[in-house]
């Protein structure tokens, strides 16, 4: 993977991330600030390679300061398909930062904690799951919703359609890194033009696979995703 695109910044340190896991083995963050992510800059080359793109992926967190967010507004100018990963970390969850994001997005994935405070909101209180992403979807004007629920799997809603998967069970030793991890192969699928099943699938499985080992980043064989979407 090229480097290229890379900024090195001259002040401010490389990002660190603090990990706290509960007694399940579910991670807390702690997320250090100022860092060098809090102040990408606005290049003609990185313009240049966001018009190229077929699709622009970001993240609300990524956006918590108003100089990287701008940057990554403008990238956003473009024909590009979008999509968000929302991450609610407090404090940077906060409603006016995160719907400027949502304007520019086509695709959201969320977890099922971060759907319902989008629903708190806007007093949205006693409706059921479905509901609450359909409500989501127009409200926000998307065109894929995708919610992770954990050890309880993930729904994608396209086209007035929802697809659901109830999860893999595994042994979970570090779920730091799952929930990126289902998204690569949730976009990898799509990308191949597998059905949204199919996809909803391989997602929860590469998800799985990284719970189950120690590290965000743990080596892999693709043997062993597929071993977990054959429930072998």
């Amino acid at each position: 993977m090229t480097t290229e695109f890379i900024q090195i910044d001259e002040h401010l340190p490389t990002s660190e991330v603090l990990v706290h896991l509960d007694e399940n083995n579910n991670a807390t963050y702690e997320i250090c600030e100022p860092v060098a992510w809090d102040n990408l800059e606005l290049t003609d080359s990185l313009i240049a390679k966001a018009r190229e793109a077929g699709l622009l992926i970001y993240g609300s967190l990524a956006s918590r300061n108003p100089m990287s967010r701008r940057t990554i507004m403008q990238l956003l100018e473009n024909d590009a398909v979008k999509l968000i990963d929302v991450n609610f970390r407090k404090p940077y969850d906060t409603q006016e930062v995160v719907e400027k994001l949502l304007e520019k997005t086509d695709i959201v994935k969320l977890n099922d904690e971060e759907l319902v405070a989008f629903a708190q909101w806007y007093n949205k209180h006693k409706h059921d799951e479905q509901s609450l992403v359909k409500w989501f979807a127009t409200q926000y004007n998307l065109k894929m919703v995708c919610v992770t629920k954990g050890e309880k799997g993930a729904l994608l809603y396209y086209e007035g359609a929802f697809y659901e998967h109830p999860g893999f069970k595994v042994n979970a030793v570090d779920t730091v890194g799952a929930g990126d991890a289902f998204l690569a192969g949730l976009i990898a699928s799509l990308l191949d033009k597998k059905s949204l099943p199919d996809a909803l699938a391989f997602a929860c499985a590469t998800g799985a696979f990284v719970a189950s080992k120690a590290g965000a980043t743990p080596a892999y064989d693709m043997k062993e995703i597929e071993k977990i979407l054959l429930n072998i």
